[in-house]
């Protein structure tokens, strides 16, 4: 039948709490003795109640009072040390043993107590060992001891039942996994303590059977006892060099795990860096070296290491020479057996050549986008110019094309004043078709970017009067003759003649142009009394083709532009439109 852990544990505890009331009473016994021998052996009453109070259910008052008699037992043990030495010693550390049952060193399994205890134990059993071998004197001729019988028997006793207090802590623990010389040692204990009663008794036995002399009795269980012993000895020999031999072949198992993890880091194509929970390297790998710049055997001099972020991603690491590689990095942590970061291994991937493709590409796309936005334009300035010539250049052409086929057809019966009518209107259209002609060769020009302005210094009021009187009747000039631009004169000319038509055709009369000069500038408006221009209109107002077939404006802004000057739209209070051309002022 197997007995359940915890059934041994209470039949444990049961068998200390007997030997705690034993001991009490071979205490009580000796106290009651007045002979100066059973000075000792009284520190066992209280010896024994602290044993006794060991063994019953955990608080905070049976652990005071325990502690409390196992002191009092100590002290009492001490008070004989001059006269029984061995009795007080054995008493003072038995007390001791239990006044520090439960207490550990620095954390560890091992308890405070068993030395104190398994001290007290050696030396009850020194005591007892002559007189296990009395039977082998002749009657009254018995060996002597260092202490009274029962004071040895009562400090056995204690021993026993402090040990037995305790199963699960103490030296009969079994919870170990794992079998070593510490475990052959504590099994192989009780046979150790049994060596000395084994020799009494073979001694005892050779007496009874035929040998007189108590020497030769002695001598004989003493050699068995040593071979006994020996055979143990030779039996603990055996088992440290197995367990040596386990040991080394574990070595060599944990060396060639080593070697392999070392070959299957190094031969990683990406570059791995391994470091400990305070972030310092502990290894890394050849690719890594390479990477940093890093020689084989060169120390690391990057401090702090590169470690990645958290997430991983992207990650600029940092060269031997100052110089920045991009990787792709990734970072794992090692936990320890509670979960806590132990180590870490950083991951980083070479993707320069990645990154040098993405910016080759992306160079690529921008010159696609480039080129596609020129196409667009390109097709809107076709779209654009394609609309203009249908409307514009066809207009006049046909006009043309019908006044002279009715000179041609009625010539003879035209009157002279029709003729000149009709032969002028033929003129106009087709000096209309030349400047049409000539701003769509000046509009290719600017967008092709071969206009070059030649600036020289230009009368202001001078280019004003003729430009207005190439066909622009009724305006009105307020330019004073002190006045002068730094610009080309043919470009000027220009510029002003497209305003000057502009505000003639999309607005009303009058027609003003003023210049006025500010600071090192001079401002030129012309300005009309019409509607203005639509809000939705003002943005694109310099474009090409703007209210339909309009080339004007659009080369007045490049021509400015070529002359280091600008062009500005206003609105004009009450009514009207203002567009506004500055230009560097110069002398005259």
């Amino acid at each position: 039948m197997q007995i359940a852990a915890h059934d041994l544990g209470r039949l444990s505890r049961l068998t200390a709490g007997c030997a705690g009331v034993a001991v009490a009473v071979i205490g009580a016994l000796a106290a009651v003795r007045v002979p100066p021998a059973s000075r000792p052996a009284a520190a066992l009453f209280p010896a024994g109640l602290a044993l006794l109070l060991q063994t019953l259910p955990a608080s905070k008052g049976t652990r005071t009072a325990a502690l409390a008699f196992a002191l009092i037992a100590a002290g009492a043990g001490a008070l004989s040390l001059a006269s029984h030495p061995a009795a007080a010693a054995a008493t003072v550390l038995a007390g001791l043993g239990l006044a520090g049952l439960d207490l550990r060193v620095a954390r560890s399994r091992f308890r405070v107590a068993d030395p104190l205890v398994a001290g007290a134990a050696i030396i009850a059993l020194v005591a007892l060992v002559p007189r296990m071998f009395d039977p082998t004197f002749p009657p009254g001729r018995g060996p002597g001891g260092v202490m009274s019988p029962a004071a040895a028997g009562g400090l056995l006793a204690l021993a026993l039942g402090t040990i037995l207090a305790r199963p699960e802590t103490g030296p009969l623990r079994t919870a170990e996994t794992t079998a070593g010389p510490g475990t052959t040692v504590r099994r192989t204990l009780p046979a150790l303590i049994a060596v000395p009663a084994v020799a009494a008794l073979v001694s005892a036995l050779a007496a009874r059977t035929g040998i007189g002399r108590p020497a030769a009795a002695i001598s004989t269980g003493a050699i068995l006892a040593a071979l006994a012993l020996l055979g143990l000895v030779g039996y603990l020999v055996r088992t440290l060099d197995t367990a040596d031999r386990r040991q080394r072949r574990l070595v060599g198992e944990l060396n060639d795990r080593q070697e392999f993890a070392a070959t299957l880091l190094q031969s990683m194509s990406e570059a791995v860096m391994v470091l400990d929970a305070n972030h310092r390297v502990i290894d890394v790998n050849r690719r890594w070296r390479e990477l940093t710049g890093h020689g084989p055997d060169e120390p690391i001099r990057l401090d702090p290491p590169p470690l990645p972020p958290a997430g991983g991603g992207d990650y600029l690491m940092p060269r031997v020479d100052g110089t920045m590689v991009p990787v792709l990095a990734t970072v794992a942590t090692i936990p320890d057996a509670e979960g806590a970061p132990r180590a870490y291994v950083a991951t980083y991937v070479d993707i320069a050549d990645r990154k040098r493709a993405e910016e080759s590409l992306g160079e690529q796309n921008a010159e696609l986008r480039e080129a596609n936005a020129r196409l667009e334009a390109a097709l809107a300035f076709k779209n654009d110019l394609t609309s203009m010539l249908t409307h514009d250049v066809a207009q006049p052409l046909s006009s043309i094309a019908s006044l002279a086929e009715l000179l041609r057809a009625d010539w003879a019966d035209l009157p002279d004043d029709i003729r000149l009518e009709l032969t002028t209107k033929i003129d106009q259209n087709t000096q209309r078709l030349i400047k049409m002609m000539n701003d769509l060769q000046l509009l290719f020009r600017l967008d092709t970017g071969s206009v070059t302005a030649r600036r020289a210094p230009v009368p202001l009021l001078e280019v004003a009067a003729s430009s207005a009187a190439t066909g622009f009747d009724g305006v009105e000039i307020d330019v004073a003759e002190e006045l002068a631009v730094l610009a080309d004169r043919g470009h000027l000319t220009v510029v002003l003649q497209n305003l000057l038509k502009n505000a003639l055709t999309y607005g009303d009369p009058p027609v003003r142009l003023a210049a006025r000069r500010r600071g090192d500038l001079v401002e030129i408006v012309v300005q009309d009394s019409g509607p203005g221009v639509p809000e939705e209109l003002v943005p694109s107002l310099f474009g090409r083709f703007v209210r339909g077939a309009g080339l004007g404006l659009f080369i007045v802004r490049h021509l400015m532009e070529a002359n280091g000057g600008s062009v500005r739209y206003e609105r004009a209070e009450p009514r009207g439109a203002r567009l506004i051309v500055t230009l560097e002022a110069a002398p005259i």
